[in-house]
């Protein structure tokens, strides 16, 4: 279980290293218009600067998940920008809905392993 932690928390913070690098650096061009819903979105988003904020913590999360350092608290940290890349895809852009797919089940998966380390959060005092 370990190796396969191990396995998972790098592909993740490699998953979370690259979009977060390839949106600062303007890597990836899209090949095609995007859907109608996701250009409004990213209008929205973009007034607030929002995107630039969500892609910051998606590099420090991958960062921490690569060196293993703080990897619980990324796991948290992660997982609600997580879920908003499955909505955003699940109902603006469902045919690219793959690696949000794949980043949450890495997500829940990372999520099982540290559930020890949550438990005191659910305890009742």
């Amino acid at each position: 279980m370990k190796i396969a932690m191990i396995v998972v928390r790098t592909l993740m913070g490699a998953f979370l290293l690259f979009a977060s690098i390839a949106y600062f650096f303007e890597l990836v061009k899209p090949t095609t218009a995007p859907p109608d819903a996701a250009i409004v979105y990213n209008k929205g988003i973009a007034v607030a600067h929002l995107l630039t904020i969500v892609k910051s913590i998606e590099l420090i999360c991958g960062l921490m998940l690569i060196t293993g350092r703080f990897a619980a608290l990324a796991t948290i940290v992660i997982f609600p920008i997580t879920v908003n890349i499955v909505i955003f895809h699940a109902y603006a852009d469902p045919a690219n809905i793959g690696g949000g797919i794949l980043l949450l089940v890495l997500n829940l998966f990372m999520a099982y392993y540290y559930r020890k380390n949550y438990a005191p959060i659910f305890q009742m005092k």
